[in-house]
């Protein structure tokens, strides 16, 4: 494994902490939502929600964050898919069927796909 595909899944680690943490703080925020009785405009807009502002803005940068870290992936993808597709000849050459499909298996349940 190389140090850009151990940097990438650091990355996706980073990726994936961020979204867990992101739909925890979502469901906390939702709940006191309703036992507050407020309507989504006026509980979501910091400037009138003192209460939970730190937690509307925590939630704003890891969305930000996250989108940089999809990026960061994409251009990662993007820098690499044309070595990949010069060397795709040989590798699947190489490969079986069977192979790929543990590969691709492997994969998604690393990445959570």
């Amino acid at each position: 494994m190389s140090i850009s595909d151990r940097a990438l899944i650091a990355l996706m680690k980073r990726y994936f902490t961020a979204k867990a943490e992101l739909a925890g703080l979502k469901e906390q925020l939702e709940a006191a939502r309703h036992a507050a009785g407020e309507a989504i405009g006026l509980f979501y807009d910091p400037r009138s929600n003192a209460e939970h502002a730190g937690d509307l803005e925590r939630s704003h940068r890891l969305k930000a964050e996250m989108v940089a870290l999809m990026q960061r992936a994409e251009a990662w993808w993007r820098a690499g898919s044309a070595d990949d597709q010069r060397d795709k000849s040989e590798v699947e050459t190489e490969l079986e069927p069977e192979q790929w499909h543990q590969f691709e298996k492997r994969a998604d349940a690393f990445f959570g796909g």
